[in-house]
């Protein structure tokens, strides 16, 4: 289940040299953890809102780079009305008792560092229904539509991964929904300075 997550980072544009890490803010009404999750053998679509964002990228030396995202449960969305209710319901992410999700990245690894257009992986600490677990998460950063080569200002990730909901303690439904949980993640951002 998404919550991540709204925040990862490995380069798919060109960069130039920075000399400090920069802080970025959230462009919260155009970034929304998705999740596909399959319901009695259908793939079904849903999304939950980013509360809240803590990034900081350092484009000269990614490893130095964090992200500490905040998804809002209780907003969460699926199309169909009887699903959105149960995967907020008790058994499943509990919103009453757990109404955000987090995650917290601890690295950020370049699958190549000479040709940063190749992605990454973001580990992280996942938290959902109080339950931490460590994460792996695929990853891709992006200059926004509209902006000009090398400008950094304005950005955008694409973030995809799987989780299994059990891992959580979010058993809840397992007759009728699979355990395992597609992630696809679009945030974007704008430099806090």
């Amino acid at each position: 289940m998404p919550r991540l997550i709204a925040a990862l980072f490995i380069i798919c544009l060109p960069l130039m040299s920075i000399a400090d890490p920069i802080p970025y803010r959230l462009q919260a009404d155009r970034s929304e953890v998705g999740f596909v999750f399959n319901l009695s053998g259908a793939n079904n679509r849903g999304s939950m809102p980013v509360r809240a964002a803590d990034i900081v990228i350092d484009f000269d030396r990614f490893t130095n780079s964090s992200a500490d995202v905040t998804v809002d449960v209780t907003r969460a969305r699926t199309g169909l009305i009887f699903a959105t209710e149960a995967l907020k319901a008790g058994s499943v992410l509990n919103a009453s008792a757990y109404p955000t999700i987090r995650f917290q990245s601890t690295a950020i690894r370049p699958n190549d560092p000479r040709n940063l257009s190749a992605g990454g992986k973001i580990d992280g600490n996942l938290t959902i229904r109080g339950v931490t677990r460590p994460v792996t998460l695929d990853a891709a950063l992006f200059r926004q539509q509209g902006t000009t080569a090398g400008d950094l200002s304005q950005l955008s990730f694409r973030i995809s991964g799987v989780v299994n909901r059990s891992d959580f303690g979010a058993t809840g439904y397992g007759d009728i929904v699979a355990d395992q949980i597609q992630l696809d993640i679009a945030a974007r951002v704008v430099a806090a300075r």
